[in-house]
């Protein structure tokens, strides 16, 4: 696919309620007040369609991948405003009999047509030290098991949701497997979103030499949980182009980016090619225990 250089990224933040009805009502919404740059590619927040009732509900609302209301209301969007679209993250299954759902970032055409999906491969089992303590996503879902990109005009898409932030091999992975900008969709937490949301996301960037746009849950939901926001765009040399504040919902964040800029980059500091050279030397000293 021959590639425009120039792409609009646009990461949506907002407070989804547990009601997906109205959730894609904010969604519609927000998609009509879009810089009218073309290509654009818009990332949602995780669990934009239903936040805030637990992963039971999730598995409730669960869709067969490529068939289902929800699927079809997300692809339309995508036609209606002539854009890709990361509907990151929808709960998918396979089958009626699937006791877990996958946690799935779909990537929408400007045609309406799906062009990926992402099943979310770090799962946050965790604790936090917020109205929460404790999460265990994996009790409601299926962990993923592939690396996925996606060829798009612009360039290209690597595919991530939130808790991956924290493990580069990831993003090295997609970084090996062509991509120039990443989606990350996201529902960071307020306690850890203040303290690492920032460093983490600007150093994966840095790293693999790739913009990346992060859509982000912000606010106090349903539930009691409590989400950091700051939705963001960032460029390959790690600057933040765009970012909402952890206060405003609905917000856009938005900037236009020259991926050309990110040959230059790759070129004056060759990290992937440092990293190959130096693969087969790291992996014999841990070997040896040295």
């Amino acid at each position: 696919m021959t590639a425009t250089k120039t792409v609009q990224l646009t990461a949506v933040q907002m407070t989804s309620l547990p009601t997906p009805r109205d959730n894609l009502q904010i969604i519609e919404q927000l998609l009509g007040q879009l810089p009218a740059t073309r290509p654009q590619l818009v990332v949602l927040p995780e669990a934009c369609l239903c936040f805030g009732a637990g992963d039971k509900r999730q598995r409730e609302l669960a869709e067969i991948f490529a068939e289902g209301e929800l699927q079809q209301r997300l692809s339309d969007l995508a036609k209606l405003h002539n854009i890709y679209l990361v509907a990151g993250t929808v709960p998918i299954i396979d089958g009626p009999e699937d006791e877990k759902f996958s946690a799935a970032s779909l990537v929408y055409g400007p045609n309406g047509n799906c062009l990926a999906r992402y099943n979310k491969i770090h799962l946050f089992d965790v604790d936090v030290a917020d109205n929460t303590k404790q999460y265990r996503e994996s009790k409601w879902t299926e962990m993923g098991r592939e690396v996925v990109t996606v060829a798009t005009e612009f360039g290209v898409l690597g595919l991530a949701v939130c808790y991956d932030v924290r493990f580069p091999e990831l993003f090295r992975a997609l970084r090996s497997a062509g991509a120039e900008v990443i989606a990350l969709p996201s529902a960071f937490t307020k306690v850890t979103g203040a303290a690492h949301w920032d460093v983490l996301t600007r150093a994966r960037a840095i790293e693999q030499q790739c913009a990346l746009v992060a859509g982000a849950q912000v606010g106090t939901h349903a539930n009691g949980r409590e989400t950091h926001g700051h939705a963001l765009v960032i460029d390959g040399w790690g600057k933040v182009l765009s970012a909402c504040d952890g206060q405003q919902s609905p917000c856009l964040s938005s900037a236009s980016v020259d991926l050309k800029k990110l040959d230059k980059i790759r070129t004056n500091i060759p990290v992937a090619k440092h990293f190959a050279s130096s693969k087969k030397v790291i992996h014999e000293s841990s070997q040896s225990g040295h």
